[in-house]
C-alpha cells in the first residue's frame, strides 16, 4: 500500500504547483467544489462520505487520500466510512450486472 501520509503532502505540493502555473483550473475546480454550500441540506461529513464512495468508483488515490483526511476531520468513523464504501461495493456490483445483461443482448443479437 502507500505512505498514505506522505501520498496527501505530495498531492498538495503539486496541486500548489499546478496552481501557481494555471490558476484559473484551479479556480474553476475550487467553484465546483463550493457549490451550494450556501442552505445546503447534507453535512459537510455526509458530502465527504460520498466522495469517498464516488473515489473508490473512480479509482483515484488522490480524491481517496483528499477525501479521507475531509471526512475525518468532519468527524467521520471508520464504520461510517466502511458503510459508504459497501454502498460504492453494491452499485458497482450492480452495473456489472446491467453490463452482463447488455452484453449477453449484444450476443444473442449479433449473427
Amino acid at each position: 500500500m502507500l505512505n498514505w501520509n506522505e501520498y496527501l503532502a505530495q498531492i498538495k505540493a503539486r496541486i500548489g504547483k499546478i496552481s501557481k502555473s494555471n490558476p484559473d483550473v484551479i479556480k474553476g475546480y475550487m467553484s465546483l467544489v463550493n457549490a451550494k454550500t450556501e442552505n445546503s441540506k447534507l453535512d459537510p461529513k455526509t458530502k465527504e462520505l460520498i466522495a469517498l464512495a464516488v473515489a473508490i468508483t473512480t479509482r483515484c488515490d488522490g480524491c481517496i487520500v483528499s477525501h479521507v483526511d475531509a471526512a475525518k476531520k468532519h468527524g467521520a468513523t471508520q464504520e461510517e466510512v466502511m458503510e459508504a464504501l459497501s454502498v460504492a461495493i453494491a452499485v458497482n456490483t450492480g452495473a456489472a450486472l446491467i453490463y452482463t445483461a447488455r452484453t449477453m443482448d449484444a450476443f444473442e443479437a449479433l449473427k
